[in-house]
């Protein structure tokens, strides 16, 4: 883990989302039971629109919460060329979160290291284990993930398409070893939404916060493409994707798919 010395602290925009975003989180928090009185919540932060969008989102909601909770940041640094959040930080003093800045090589450890996997899953699994270490190490007991209802729907198409299997991402699960819980509260909002908040409260977007994945084609890519084209067509797509994938997001299902 490296702390490294703060950047100047970037303006923060304002600190309320719009009340669509706000009422979408709060629904996917009670209706998956996201959030309990006192629970530590680490929010991963990669520094993307997505993410940035949760962690306004989540500053917001303590303050007025029913519940009380606490809530740090987490930024995991691949040390990939081109991409740097650590500016990230200074943002972080100025909403007064703490936060972990940890750096690893994982995109060099991938060279010798991978095994079948993409380099995009090889990522996400190093970069899960670093934050659950993280978890562990600070007393926190839940960590949120800001995947939103489009990544549902793409990983929705891509086990069906290529593993003959219905599963989507989990809205709310606890981990193998029982000690942490996941959460994503964005499940029922549109990434259209978090694209249009981060414009407008001028968020520190990191740009291409993740260069490998962005420099090549992925079946996300695809399926993200594809996606957009039937929306075209048939508007209310995404409310028919997501009546098809609830029962596959909660509890009862989670020892299926815990992407």
């Amino acid at each position: 883990m490296d702390r490294r010395p703060h950047a100047a602290a970037p303006r923060v925009g304002p600190e309320k989302p719009p009340k669509a975003l706000l009422r979408k989180v709060g629904r996917a928090i009670a209706d998956f039971g996201m959030i309990a009185d006192g629970d530590r919540i680490l929010l991963g932060v990669s520094g993307g629109k997505d993410s940035l969008s949760l962690l306004m989102v989540l500053h917001h909601l303590r303050s007025y919460a029913p519940v009380r909770f606490d809530l740090g940041v987490i930024t995991v640094d691949p040390e990939i060329d081109g991409f740097d959040p650590s500016s990230l930080t200074g943002f972080y003093d100025a909403l007064d979160i703490p936060w972990h800045y940890c750096r690893q090589p994982i995109m060099e450890q991938a060279k010798t290291r991978l095994q079948g996997d993409s380099f995009c899953a090889y990522c996400a699994r190093m970069k899960r284990g670093i934050m659950y270490s993280t978890c562990r190490a600070h007393g926190y007991n839940v960590l949120a993930l800001a995947q939103h209802l489009d990544d549902l729907a793409e990983s929705f198409l891509m086990s069906a398409f290529h593993q003959g299997r219905l599963e989507t991402m989990k809205a709310h699960y606890r981990i193998d070893a029982g000690d942490l819980r996941v959460i994503r509260p964005l499940v029922y909002v549109r990434e259209t939404q978090t694209r249009a908040f981060a414009d407008t409260a001028t968020l520190p977007v990191v740009p291409d916060s993740c260069p490998a994945c962005f420099s090549a084609p992925t079946q996300r890519a695809y399926m993200k493409a594809l996606l957009a084209r039937e929306e075209h067509a048939h508007p209310r797509l995404f409310g028919s994707l997501l009546s098809a994938m609830r029962p596959l997001m909660g509890d009862r299902n989670e020892g299926n798919s815990r992407r």
